[in-house]
């Protein structure tokens, strides 16, 4: 089975050195939607506008890049 590492960029570099064994790409696209849904809400409050933004970047066991969540908190206008 295929392994896939879930890396987090806000404050600072938080990487997955250990990885998720997942039967495919479609599962490593479901387990980061659940993960980023869970670290956001324990990031209480520390999402600022016009601060750091949050990402959730999605590689398999290459390093190669797959998926990224990205969010970006900011003013209306």
């Amino acid at each position: 089975m295929p392994r896939y590492f879930f890396n987090v960029y806000h404050d600072k570099a938080e990487l997955d050195h250990e990885g998720e064994e997942l039967p495919d790409m479609q599962a490593a696209w479901r387990e980061a939607t659940v993960t980023a849904g869970q670290i956001i809400q324990d990031l209480d409050g520390k999402l600022r506008p016009g601060g750091k933004d949050w990402r959730l970047e999605v590689t398999d066991e290459f390093a190669n890049p797959l998926y990224i969540i990205h969010v970006i908190a900011g003013r209306a206008r």
